[in-house]
């Protein structure tokens, strides 16, 4: 198997502004590994608050030697292994699986989806994320969102509820949360919960800081709506540690390392009854289609990187009717297009 990467940045369609940071661009980490002439795309989205750029992507990928293995479809073995080069480089591990997984489905001609047996017609509805921004661009960005029947709403910047009477003035459609850790104190937090409840909101999304794991078990002990973990929740064991501590997880390719976890993340939260998100970055319709293979297995979806950016360099996921759909292509269901 041969491996090749090279960055690429993502342009935003609209300034990207969460309770942390703004942002124009995404970097990524386009990857491709190819075997007997048949070629798995895979992607590492690398927003800097993750904490790996362009440069420690490569400088890992540089390292990864899938020659010593002279077969693709020996996943448990090239995750080991993978794994096992170097700690964290989450999102670059996932540009190999990502790749692997597509492979795979290539080589055995089927989507993935069917590979793992999941049925096409249970994909969720997603989201369409909604970033932190004065009223007039929020009602303008939802005009273009027009056709979801979802919205994530960003907020966690201390003008939250101008953010959401702004949704509200312009939709009545159910609403997601994220707060990006963007509250502190616990009691302020639940009453805003209960003030977000009266408004349809579905659940709140990593309202507290993920250090504060006292306050945000109390925190979702006594919330009328359920609480999402996403940047306290990462890899396999961290399922296991926040079960109790939030009512359910945001699993992302791009810190679960990949496909290969992140299926063994959905199999272990559903044996501890807890509420499960699909997620992405921003990312091209490479990464997002890899997570929407997952997507059947999930209560909600919030599948729409792809649609935040203008040069995406793939095709084949399609949103329709606000609805997850998965094509019939083999592997994660994306061709490459020349958009650069």
């Amino acid at each position: 198997m041969r491996l090749s990467f090279r960055p690429y940045d993502l342009q935003l369609k609209h300034t990207f502004t969460v309770a942390g940071n703004s942002r124009d661009i995404t970097p990524v980490v386009l990857t491709e590994i190819e075997h007997e002439g048949v070629v798995g795309y895979g992607e590492a989205s690398l927003p800097p608050y993750l904490g790996e750029s362009q440069g420690s992507a490569v400088a890992f990928l540089r390292k990864v030697d899938l020659n010593r293995f002279s077969n693709p479809l020996l996943i448990d073995e090239i995750h080991a292994y993978i794994d096992s080069i170097e700690e964290g480089n989450q999102a670059a591990k996932a540009s190999v699986d990502i790749a692997l997984h597509d492979l795979m489905g290539k080589i055995n001609n089927q989507p993935l989806h069917e590979l793992w047996k999941l049925d096409a017609e249970k994909t969720p509805i997603t989201s369409f994320t909604i970033g932190i921004d004065n009223p007039e661009v929020v009602k303008q960005k939802i005009i273009e969102a027009k056709g979801f029947k979802v919205l994530k709403i960003k907020l966690g910047k201390g003008d939250d509820k101008k953010m959401i009477n702004a949704v509200r003035s312009v939709t009545d459609v159910p609403l997601y949360v994220d707060v990006n850790q963007g509250w502190s104190d616990k009691y302020q937090a639940l009453d805003m919960i209960h003030w977000l409840k009266d408004k349809r909101v579905v659940f709140v999304e990593q309202p507290l800081p993920k250090e504060q794991i006292d306050d945000m078990a109390w925190l979702t002990q006594n919330s009328p709506l359920p609480t999402i973990a996403d940047e306290a929740f990462q890899r396999l064991p961290d399922v296991a540690v926040l079960n109790g501590v939030y009512s359910g997880i945001n699993v992302k390719l791009m810190k679960s390392a990949g496909l290969y976890e992140a299926r063994k993340m959905i199999t272990e939260a559903r044996a501890l009854d807890m509420k499960i998100m699909i997620g992405c970055m921003t990312e091209t319709s490479c990464g997002v289609a890899a997570a929407a293979q997952l997507s059947p297995l999930v209560d909600w979806a919030d599948l729409d990187g792809n649609l935040l950016i203008s040069n995406d360099v793939f095709e084949g996921l399609e949103v329709v009717n606000g609805k997850v759909t998965l094509n019939n292509l083999p592997g994660i269901g994306v061709r490459k297009i020349s958009k650069e």
